[in-house]
């Protein structure tokens, strides 16, 4: 899993630093105009305040038992 603040990310439009959200799935980028949310150019800088990190796995407590709860 990746972390929030990797140096080596993947580029991606959607958290550069030179880039604003618009509608549809497109970026204002700053470099290079309106661009898609899943592009990525030599420009790229990431900006860590952008990226929403993936939702963490609910837990399963469904095998454990009555007994695993006591003392």
């Amino acid at each position: 899993m990746a972390s929030l603040f990797d140096k080596k990310i993947d580029p991606h439009c959607g958290y550069c630093q030179w880039g604003s959200p618009l509608e549809d799935g497109q970026m204002m980028c700053v470099k290079k105009g309106i661009v898609a949310c899943t592009g990525s150019c030599r420009r790229f800088r990431y900006d860590p305040l952008k990226r929403t990190p993936p939702k963490p796995l609910a837990a399963r407590f469904n095998h454990l038992k009555d007994e695993d709860f006591s003392l």
